[in-house]
């Protein structure tokens, strides 16, 4: 007798029989919010641990997990790491740029590498330093975070700009006046209770890439606390800072604002220069020196081989000083800039710079704006214009070269092909003058754009 036929659905219950639903059963998580989508995958753990646990690792490994991990785990890593860890671990380890990035934006709101190479990582350790200077006082700050972090720094470092410098904190018992005690006229020609600085010389010498020096004595922000004695750059201040200077044979740009250097000190500084390998550019601006320092200039010009920029803006300088430059740039061959701008040099000082101008053939930019120059002037600076084929920028902004002058410099220009800057505002020059000469400077540089164009 044959079986009985069974149906399909009959005949799948009988090949499975645990798909009989009447058979099934059902698992119910005690968690209603679990799912099998929650549980992270084993990569992930790992990642997470080596994040948390980022600066044991690398005390306690001979070789850093980082540099053995997979490029994307390795990426995710470095997405992950806190960017307060200590620098002692992540300098030598870290060189993802994407790392020190996130480093730099958590630390400061405005950030621009274009002034550090395009590098995340300098920027960091270069403003990281220029903090720890600006904030140290001296015989009250430990020198030892400076030195600890200098030497995880120091490779990365190729420029310094201090913007401020603190004293040394005044030791009200040693009998100095306190605040309520001082006249107003010490409070304006400044006190003999001087307070020393920050000394470079230990942390210079140790960065071997420094090329650019900028340091301003003085302190941001004191608010009511202001004392002529915190913006005090003092004989030991100077000293130091010279020879720091001297003994850093690979700077190149070495620049000293807003310090209130008078004719001793920077004097004493320049001494330290004369015989400087690598030094392009000197910046004493904002400063209070006068004819001593510019007798001074003028013999660094002299031996100097190498110097391309010198800028004393702001400062006392006359006829003798400006002459003393001027006998000097005669017989230089390498100075570019040279800005004389807000300074008293007068008519005399001003010829003499403008004979030294038909000399020289190396000489692009040149500001002489704010010297009380007058017509006269304007006669010699004519002819420099007819004569020099050198000279691309010239400022001579407010100095009263009256409508005379300016014909004159109006006739010395027509011959000239190669200046492309003539600041002649508050100058007296007529109207048409001023017309005249900046169509030439405009025909001057459509001639020089096609001629780098067709170069």
């Amino acid at each position: 007798m044959e079986p009985p036929l069974l149906d399909e659905n009959e005949q799948n219950l009988f090949a499975n029989p645990a798909a009989d639903p009447r058979k099934m059963r059902r698992i119910i998580a005690e968690d209603p919010e679990w799912s099998l989508a929650t549980v992270p995958r084993l990569i992930d753990i790992c990642v997470k641990h080596i994040v948390n646990n980022f600066a044991d690792t690398i005390r306690f490994a001979e070789n850093p997990l980082l540099d053995e991990l997979k490029p994307k785990h390795k990426d995710k890593v470095l997405e992950a790491l806190a960017t307060d860890l200590p620098l002692k671990i992540t300098a030598p380890l870290v060189s993802d740029e994407g790392y020190w990035k996130r480093c730099c934006k958590s630390r400061w709101s405005v950030c621009d590498t274009d002034q550090y190479g395009d590098s995340w990582k300098r920027m960091f350790f270069e403003r990281n330093m220029e903090d720890l200077i600006e904030n140290f006082v001296p015989e009250s700050t430990e020198l030892l975070e400076i030195t600890e972090t200098l030497e995880l720094s120091k490779d990365f470092i190729k420029r310094l700009r201090i913007k401020q410098l603190l004293p040394q904190i005044k030791d009200v018992s040693s009998g100095l006046p306190q605040d309520d005690e001082i006249s107003d006229q010490g409070s304006d020609t400044g006190t003999d209770d001087s307070l020393d600085h920050f000394d470079f010389g230990p942390i210079i010498n140790k960065l071997p890439n420094l090329a650019e020096l900028s340091i301003t004595y003085g302190v941001r922000n004191c608010g009511m606390n202001f004392e002529w004695s915190l913006f005090e750059f003092t004989q030991k201040d100077c000293s130091l800072l010279a020879k720091a200077v001297k003994s850093c044979r690979h700077l190149q740009v070495l620049r000293l604002q807003r310090c209130q250097i008078e004719d001793e000190k920077a004097r004493l500084i320049i001494s330290h220069l004369l015989d400087h390998p690598n030094l392009k550019v000197l910046d004493l601006s904002h400063n209070r020196i006068g004819d001593k320092t510019g007798r001074a200039v003028g013999k660094l010009l002299s031996v100097n081989k190498i110097l391309e920029e010198v800028n004393l803006c702001d400062n006392n300088i006359q006829a003798e000083g400006a002459s003393a430059i001027a006998f000097s740039l005669k017989r230089n061959s390498t100075l570019k800039t040279l800005n004389l701008k807000l300074n008293r040099i007068g008519d005399e000082g001003g010829r003499n710079i403008c004979q030294a101008l038909m000399q020289t053939s190396t000489l692009l930019h040149i500001d002489l704006s704010s010297n009380g120059l007058g017509e006269h002037v304007a006669a010699n600076l004519a002819e420099v214009l007819s004569h020099n084929q050198s000279l691309e920028h010239i400022i001579i902004a407010c100095n009263k070269l009256g409508v005379a002058g300016g014909r004159v410099l109006q006739e010395g220009l027509e011959n000239n092909k190669v200046l492309q800057t003539f600041d002649l505002r508050l100058t007296d020059i007529s109207q048409q003058s001023e017309h005249s000469i900046m169509n030439v400077i405009k025909s001057n540089k459509e001639k020089s754009s096609g001629s780098a164009i067709i170069a």
